[in-house]
C-alpha cells in the first residue's frame, strides 16, 4: 500500500489495497516503526492486534479488537522519533475536535475513538484508535476496472465528501490539505471477507507463541480484559443474527452489486486549522488546486483572466503581459462538456449538467468558486 500513503498519511481501510507490497525491514529501528504482531495487546491490554491493514511513511495501522466495547477497530501505531510523535500529537487534536462536534456521527469524517502512547523496543509510539472503515474510493475505482460507476453512484459520493468539508471548513475551520480518492474510505468493505463481522471472524485474543515479547507475564488486569472479551465473542455470533433486522435499511444505501458507497473523509496527518500558517507545498499535485497545470486548465478552462495572470510574484516567469502563456503558443482547446461527450461517452444532457456543476469549482479565480454548502444545493445534485 506504499503509493497510498502519499506524503505519511495512512488509510484506516480493510487492506485490499497493495496488499503484494510491505513496508520492509529497514524501519523497524530506534525510532521507527513498532513490530507488532497478532494478539499483542495494547493500552493495557484492552485492544488486541488481529492484522495489519497497511501502512504509510510515519506508521503501520492494524485491525484490532477493543476487549472493553467488543467492537472491531482500527488501530495506527506511529513511528517513536519526535517528529513523528509531534505529527501524531497534532493529528489528534484535530481529529479530537471533528469527533467530539459530531455526536450523531452523522458528518462524513473519521471518527476517532481513543489514543494513546506504547512503549516497544524502539521507542515510546503514538496510537491513535479509530472506527474501522472499508476500502478507499481508488480501490472502487479499480475494482470496477476505471470503467466508472455511473452518475448516481457519483453523487452519491459527491454528497458525502462535500456534507464532511462543509463540516470541517465551517463548523470547525479545519483544512484537510490532502482530499484524493485514497483518502475517502467507504464505510464497509467491498470483499465481506475483509470485514471481520460480516466474514464471521473470531477475534484473536492470545499472544501466539514466541513472539518478540519472549512471553511476557499477563497482568491481572489483562486476564479480567481477557474473559471479557471471551464473553465478547459469543455474543457476536448472536449479533451477526442480527444484522438480518437492518438488512433492509442498509440495502437502501447500496448499489455496485451489494456495496455501500456511504463514506468518509480520512487521514489528517496534513491538516491544518483554516488560520493557521502553512509552509512549504501541500496536497498531491495531481488534485491540486487550478493555479497548478496551467496549459492543461486553460485548455479545458478557457484562458486565465490577465489580471490573474499578471498578478502574481512569479508571473513574468510564465505569462507576457497579455496574459497569454510565453512557451506554449498554440494551445488546443478541449472544453470539458467535450471532453466528457467525446472522451467519456457522456450524452449531451448528462455532459452539460455535470459540467455546470463541476465548472464554477474550477473558477481560476478563488473567489468565485462555491462552498461546500453551495455545491450541495446544485440542481445537479437534486
Amino acid at each position: 500500500m506504499a503509493s497510498l500513503f502519499g506524503n505519511g498519511g495512512y488509510s484506516f481501510s480493510s487492506g485490499s489495497e497493495g496488499e503484494d507490497e510491505d513496508e520492509g525491514t529497514e524501519g523497524y529501528r530506534k525510532g521507527g516503526y513498532h513490530a507488532a504482531r497478532p494478539g499483542d495487546r495494547f493500552a493495557g491490554g484492552r485492544f488486541v492486534a488481529q492484522r495489519k491493514l497497511g501502512w504509510g511513511n510515519f506508521s503501520t495501522v492494524w485491525l484490532a479488537y477493543d476487549t472493553l466495547e467488543s467492537r472491531f477497530v482500527a488501530l495506527k501505531i506511529q513511528k517513536s522519533a519526535r517528529d513523528y510523535a509531534h505529527a501524531a500529537r497534532h493529528e489528534i487534536e484535530l481529529l479530537s475536535a471533528a469527533t467530539k462536534a459530531d455526536p450523531t456521527n452523522s458528518k462524513c469524517v473519521v471518527r476517532l475513538l481513543d489514543h494513546f502512547k506504547h512503549a516497544g523496543p524502539n521507542g515510546q509510539h503514538v496510537c491513535l484508535v479509530t472506527e474501522f472503515l472499508g476500502d478507499s474510493l481508488l480501490r472502487l475505482i479499480r475494482y470496477n476496472r476505471c470503467k466508472g460507476i455511473g452518475l448516481s453512484r457519483v453523487k452519491e459520493i459527491c454528497r458525502s465528501v462535500l456534507v464532511g468539508l462543509d463540516y470541517l471548513h465551517n463548523e470547525l475551520g479545519i483544512i484537510h490539505t490532502d482530499l484524493k480518492p485514497e483518502n475517502v474510505l467507504l464505510v464497509s468493505t467491498i470483499n465481506p471477507a475483509k470485514d471481520p463481522v460480516r466474514s464471521g471472524f473470531t477475534p484473536i485474543l492470545d499472544r501466539p507463541v514466541g513472539n518478540q515479547y519472549g512471553g511476557a507475564v499477563i497482568s491481572f488486569s489483562e486476564k479480567m480484559l481477557k474473559m471479557r472479551a471471551r464473553r465478547a465473542v459469543a455474543k457476536i455470533s448472536q449479533r451477526r443474527v442480527s444484522l438480518g433486522g437492518v438488512a433492509a435499511e442498509v440495502d437502501e444505501e447500496r448499489n455496485l452489486d451489494g456495496i455501500s458507497l456511504k463514506c468518509k473523509i480520512v487521514d489528517f496527518g496534513n491538516a491544518c486549522w483554516a488560520d493557521q500558517q502553512l509552509a512549504g507545498e501541500i496536497q498531491t499535485r495531481q488534485y491540486r488546486a487550478p493555479e497548478d497545470h496551467l496549459a492543461q486548465m486553460m485548455e479545458t478552462l478557457g484562458k486565465m483572466p490577465r489580471k490573474m495572470a499578471t498578478s502574481g510574484t512569479r508571473s513574468k516567469d510564465y505569462f507576457d503581459r497579455y496574459g497569454d502563456l510565453k512557451r506554449i503558443k498554440r494551445l488546443k482547446f478541449w472544453p470539458l462538456d467535450r471532453i466528457l461527450v467525446e472522451r467519456f461517452d457522456f450524452t449531451e444532457p448528462d455532459a452539460k449538467g455535470f459540467t455546470d456543476f463541476l465548472q464554477p469549482i474550477l473558477d481560476f479565480t478563488p473567489e468565485n468558486r462555491p462552498s461546500a454548502m453551495q455545491c450541495l444545493k446544485h440542481p445537479w445534485l437534486n
